[in-house]
């Protein structure tokens, strides 16, 4: 779920940054650049750790910017197939729900839900057992499993199951304590 790994990039930097403040103009620009950001191929990425090394620029010809080589450690976040999460509800229909856990969207089909939950729609649509003690509505907590991932270049998308043992609602915004 969550690596600690070293990348590099390459950083453009214009001139007026030239001067005793480099290296911190650097840092500053890819940590801009970088975090939050998605690679299809490592995750998301949280936060960078720190820069290992930051390489001999080279004058691109014609612009005056300078390329610089960046070697850096960045902590991401990449979920796999079997791996369980906690999520957040954030919109619920007659095809299942989607939720979120951090960067990653997640699908529940509807197939995917416990026999014994059915659709309810109108003002707040939710799935509910049929003595109504568990609701999955916008905003529950929920602990599911990936069943399946896709990764684009800049993004993951996942598939999960909440039909598990110890998967399901963990939380509920609309039940009173």
């Amino acid at each position: 779920m969550f690596f600690h790994i070293v990348l590099e990039r390459n950083m453009q930097l214009h001139p007026r940054h030239f001067g005793p403040h480099l290296r911190d103009k650097l840092v500053a620009k890819l940590m801009k650049d970088v975090e939050g950001t998605c690679s299809g191929r490592h995750g998301f990425v949280v936060a960078i750790t720190g820069v290992d090394n930051i390489g001999k620029g080279m004058i691109r010809d014609g612009t005056g910017f300078v390329t610089f080589p960046v070697k850096y450690q960045c902590v991401v976040f990449r979920p796999f197939k079997g791996e369980i999460l906690e999520a957040v509800v954030t919109m619920v229909n007659k095809m299942g729900f989607f939720a979120e856990a951090g960067p990653v969207q997640i699908f529940v089909s509807n197939h995917l839900i416990p026999d014994d939950m059915e659709f309810q729609s109108g003002d707040m649509p939710n799935y509910t057992t049929s003595d109504g003690s568990v609701k999955i509505q916008k905003d529950s907590e929920v602990r599911l499993k990936i069943i399946g991932t896709r990764v684009d270049a800049t993004e993951i998308f996942c598939i999960g199951t909440i039909k598990d043992d110890f998967l399901g609602v963990i939380n509920d915004p609309g039940a009173s304590s």
